[in-house]
């Protein structure tokens, strides 16, 4: 595992890492909350699959532990995972949080992605 930490109420990152916004880190403390998940122990995994319109699409979900290969990156009390093969498609990614009156919800700003789907949820890298 490696595990990078990130200092709190910034969205930078390492030139190898991903960043993850205020607003994205406040609602994935409220939704680990509700889904009872501990942050001492466990954290939002971030990935990447075969599938969508355009190829490749993102997928995320709560976890109750980081894998032996995973990245771990810390903010604040909030830990993101994310897998080695995953990790190729997202380093430089922002995740945010939006909230418009159109939509709601995590938003991927990925430097890798060449061409992304209207929906934002899938990429070709």
């Amino acid at each position: 595992m490696v595990t990078t930490t990130v200092n709190p109420g910034t969205a930078t990152q390492s030139s190898k890492g991903i960043a993850v916004t205020d607003k994205a880190i406040a609602k994935i403390k409220s939704a680990m909350a509700k889904e009872g998940i501990s942050p001492a122990e466990g954290g939002l995994r971030v990935g990447v699959q075969g599938g969508g319109c355009s190829g490749l699409s993102y997928n995320i979900r709560f976890d109750s532990q980081p894998r032996e290969r995973d990245r771990i990156f810390q903010f604040g009390d909030v830990r993101v995972f994310v897998d080695p093969k995953s990790f190729i498609y997202l380093h430089g990614m922002t995740l945010d949080y939006e909230e418009t009156l159109m939509q709601q919800g995590f938003v991927f700003r990925n430097p890798n992605a060449q061409k992304s789907c209207g929906c934002g949820t899938s990429f070709t890298a």
